[in-house]
């Protein structure tokens, strides 16, 4: 998938992702991209500023703690704000994707 494309959803993603549990940065990049079947690779220079500007807006919290590989990492987790703007997010993506759905059903002539 192409990184601009990409940009646009990364909220979306990375809320969703947390709404699963508390995760560190490396852990969300690898688990959309597990999920989604290698199909969405998130970079760092993309996840990090994304997980700064949410926290500044509320939507996630974070806190230091130890990875599963004995490293210190800085956990993420969702708020209650984060939770009210992934629904907000999934709502909007709903509309988008029917939108696109739309178009791509229309033919000449309908």
């Amino acid at each position: 998938m192409k990184p601009d494309v990409l940009q646009g959803t990364l909220d979306l993603l990375v809320l969703k992702t947390l709404a699963r549990g508390p995760l560190h940065g490396y852990a969300i990049a690898t688990t959309i991209q597990r999920i989604s079947a290698d199909a969405l690779r998130v970079e760092e220079g993309s996840l990090y500023p994304a997980l700064h500007r949410m926290e500044q807006q509320g939507w996630i919290r974070s806190e230091w703690g130890v990875s599963e590989k004995n490293r210190r990492a800085r956990f993420y987790s969702i708020s209650a704000a984060g939770r009210r703007q992934l629904a907000r997010e999934e709502k909007q993506w709903d509309k988008l994707t029917a939108a696109v759905a739309t178009v791509l059903q229309f033919s000449e002539g309908s």
